[in-house]
């Protein structure tokens, strides 16, 4: 199976026993529809949580923000809270992640705004 979707946190390393890696990460899948005999559009965003077993080094590229497509199998976990109550939640065994587009780092482009800014000022000192 195949999904798309953007990174909602950055991806965790787990250690499981002594020798396991897992990384965990969840991506979010926006749609849009419109309903029948209506002219209004309905969004829809799917949270699904997804884990990777095969090299725990890809969890510095899997950012907050970060596009990727995931090969792999979908399951889902069931459990009762407190309460009583069935709660469920998509789960994404993935085997392969191809990384679309990185998350935008707001911190390079207010690093890259700041030297613009000293080199403007240096060309304004000048006397000539």
């Amino acid at each position: 199976m195949e999904i798309t979707g953007r990174i909602t946190a950055n991806a965790v390393v787990h250690k499981v026993g002594n020798d396991k890696q897992v990384v965990n990460f969840s991506i979010v899948i926006n749609d849009n529809y419109k309903p029948k005999g209506s002219t209004e559009v309905k969004e829809v965003a799917t949270y699904i949580n997804c884990s990777y077993w095969l090299n725990p080094k890809i969890a510095e590229w899997l950012k907050k923000g970060t596009i990727v497509q995931l090969f792999g199998r979908i399951g889902m976990n069931v459990y009762s809270n407190d309460e009583g109550k069935a709660i469920g939640s998509l789960t994404f065994h993935t085997n392969n992640i191809k990384i679309l587009a990185f998350a935008k780092k707001a911190e390079t482009n207010t690093a890259h705004s700041a030297v613009q800014n000293k080199k403007s000022k240096k060309t304004e000192d000048l006397p000539f």
